[in-house]
C-alpha cells in the first residue's frame, strides 16, 4: 500500500522543457519506469500524468512547478492481473 500524496523521486525526459514527461520514478524505494503516459494536465500550479508503470499498475504524479516536487497522487492496480 502506498501513501498518496507521498513526496517521490521522479526522472524525466527534458525536450523543449524541462521535465518534459516522467520516464521513472522512486517509490518506496523501488524504481518503476513509465511504460507508457496515458494522460496529462494542468491545473495552475501543478502538471499530473496518468502513466501505466513496468509493474502494470497505473499512478498518478503529480508535479508542483511552484517548489520543483513531484508527489504520487493517486495509486490503482490493474484491473486486468490476476488475483
Amino acid at each position: 500500500m502506498y501513501c498518496l500524496m507521498a513526496e517521490i523521486k521522479v526522472e524525466c525526459y527534458s525536450g523543449y522543457r524541462a521535465d518534459q514527461r516522467p520516464l521513472q520514478f522512486t517509490l518506496g524505494g523501488k524504481v518503476l519506469m513509465v511504460k507508457e503516459v496515458e494522460d496529462q494536465w494542468y491545473s495552475p500550479a501543478a502538471m499530473y500524468f496518468r502513466v501505466c508503470a513496468d509493474d502494470d499498475n497505473l499512478y498518478i504524479l503529480r508535479h508542483d512547478e511552484t517548489t520543483d516536487r513531484w508527489s504520487l497522487h493517486a495509486f490503482r492496480v490493474d484491473a486486468h492481473l490476476d488475483p
